[in-house]
């Protein structure tokens, strides 16, 4: 069983800079949702940053409020909460695996993101990860999300163009002003 076995938790994210936490929840299950927010804003604070918490419907829409969020505000941190329970039809499967495939492709842009989407079996699943003082989901999406800000951050902040420098970051490294390429 998960619930006994250790794991290694890393040491906090610390920032000299203020950090701004965006965290977008579903609250669908308003209890479990509660706790995981409880969670993540302990971590935020913990290492002196601030949130703001935004509801959406469904966890399917997390990722659109986090990508709407990145365009048109200030954000330095994400943090995806919500929770799915296995119901009887293929909705889960489909809920489950979009949501996820849409914050790991937001991640893959440059998003500094903590997925606390939980996908369980059963409401009891739910309750003891979403418990701050069990597992603590939401702290953990939350410390996720913190820890790649502080990547992001230690190797100069996100490029637009994932995967590919613009072409005047080309000709800086390629060569001189002029595209002559030196030494």
């Amino acid at each position: 069983m998960a619930a006994a076995e250790q794991h290694y938790i890393m040491p906090r994210a610390e920032f000299d800079k203020a950090v701004k936490v965006l965290i977008v929840v579903s609250p669908y299950y308003k209890d479990i949702a509660d706790n995981m927010i409880a969670g993540a804003v302990a971590e935020v604070e913990a290492c002196g940053g601030t949130y703001e918490v935004v509801e959406v419907p469904g966890a399917l829409e997390i990722p659109t409020a986090i990508g709407m969020a990145e365009n048109m505000s200030n954000f330095d941190a994400y943090v995806a909460l919500g929770c799915v329970i296995r119901g009887e039809t293929t909705h889960y499967d489909t809920v489950c695996n979009d949501s996820s495939r849409a914050i790991q492709l937001l991640g893959l842009q440059g998003l500094c993101i903590g997925n606390g989407i939980l996908t369980v079996e059963n409401r009891p699943q739910a309750e003891v990860r979403a418990d701050p003082a069990a597992q603590n989901k939401g702290g953990g999406a939350a410390a996720a999300a913190l820890h790649l800000l502080a990547l992001s951050r230690k190797w100069g902040g996100p490029r637009k163009g994932v995967g590919f420098l613009p072409t005047s970051d080309e000709i800086k490294i390629a060569g001189d002003s002029k595209g002559t390429p030196t030494a």
